[in-house]
């Protein structure tokens, strides 16, 4: 996901002065403000706790500003010990997934920002990605050290070096007149569990109503997805906005037609439509070009987001709201209309709610 940094410097230095598409919303469900998650690669834990910030929203609770850096700091232990286990066979990188979080809820529990802001205040990580090299390259000197036999005693040394760049969360904390563990604290705030929730996507090198785990590099938890036809996933995510709930959307921004700074992502394959957008006519999607510009690597799983809401610009077309984490960039601070079609080419996977969902599609999903 380190190119989503480059790709946004590039967008900023672009002046765009095409005329601003007028929205108006169909729905829009609550949301927490707009986060920026600064030189890290961490959008995939922006964007589920979103999720999960929109989901206590929803229930009537008190709007929560949780730590990000809580669950990064836990799955940075958990990384680690999957590569010196695997000897180094795995990836070690910032990336993830949208399940990574809710696990990391479920294994280690959470706390609110404020508790534990880690080193930026919600700018996690903001290191331009020396961290990550300077852990990768201490457990490589673990492994090349003990060929035949690893010393247990590393991780007291990973985690010294972790700490020196987020700090040490606490143990125990208070928080509203209450004293918590990070345990106790999401078993109080956070009802929702990973078996709540789907996660979705539609490609046809796997058969439709069956569950694959996701080929990409920063799924290194081998997270499960249930493949559905293009226009069922599409249909999906629409039902569930409609019915209040958020949704964590897996994409490829690292194209021409993803413009935050205009608020607009259109599908576009042309360069020319560059000098003439959001002024162009986008192409028909369908389910084999998705499959093709997939199996070209073109689509790439590169930044996480959080859809909140639907809407139709001035000529009825349809978007999906989508809340980013790169701070109140564009027009819509920090938000961006997303085209229909842009969803359906470049769109990995989304994370839903299986509450937004009726019987009947879940009995299709196979996940009663």
């Amino acid at each position: 996901m380190q190119k989503i940094i480059v790709v946004l410097v590039l967008m900023m230095s672009v002046l765009l002065t095409q005329a601003q598409t007028q929205f108006t919303v169909i729905k829009n469900n609550a949301a927490t403000p707009v986060k920026n998650q600064g030189h890290s690669g961490t959008c995939w834990c922006f964007s589920s706790t979103g999720m999960m910030e929109s989901e206590l929203l929803m229930q009537n609770k008190p709007s929560m500003d949780l730590s990000e850096s809580f669950t990064v700091y836990n799955l940075y232990i958990d990384k680690a010990e999957k590569y010196i286990r695997r000897r180094g066979n795995t990836r070690f990188a910032e990336g993830g997934l949208g399940q990574d979080m809710l696990n990391a809820v479920a294994n280690y529990g959470a706390m609110p920002q404020e508790i534990y802001p880690g080193v930026g205040n919600d700018v996690v990580m903001g290191h331009d990605y020396k961290m990550q090299d300077v852990l990768k390259t201490y457990l490589d000197s673990v492994l090349a050290a003990n060929p035949d036999v690893v010393d247990t005693s590393w991780k007291k040394g990973f985690i010294s070096i972790l700490q020196s760049y987020i700090g040490q969360p606490p143990a125990e904390f208070d928080y509203n007149g209450k004293h918590y563990t990070p345990k106790s604290f999401a078993a109080e705030y956070i009802t929702e569990k990973p078996a709540d929730f789907i996660g979705l996507t539609s490609f046809t090198h796997h058969p439709f109503y069956s569950s694959f785990a996701m080929e990409v590099p920063d799924n290194y938890n081998s997270n499960s997805y249930y493949n559905v036809p293009l226009d069922e996933m599409i249909n999906t995510v629409k039902q569930c906005l409609q019915s209040g709930y958020t949704v964590t959307w897996d994409a490829d921004v690292s194209n021409i037609g993803f413009r935050q700074r205009t608020g607009v992502a259109l599908w576009t394959t042309n360069a020319s439509d560059s000098t003439s957008f959001p002024a162009f006519t986008e192409p028909t999607y369908t389910q084999q070009i998705r499959q093709q510009l997939f199996d070209e690597q073109v689509t790439q799983d590169d930044h996480l987001m959080l859809i909140t809401g639907i809407a139709k610009d001035e000529h009825g077309k349809e978007y999906f709201i989508v809340k980013n984490s790169w701070g109140e960039v564009g027009p819509y601070k920090g938000y961006i209309y997303v085209s229909i079609p842009y969803f359906a080419i470049n769109t990995i996977s989304v994370l839903v709610n299986k509450k937004a969902l009726p019987g009947e599609e879940l009995n299709k999903f196979a996940m009663n």
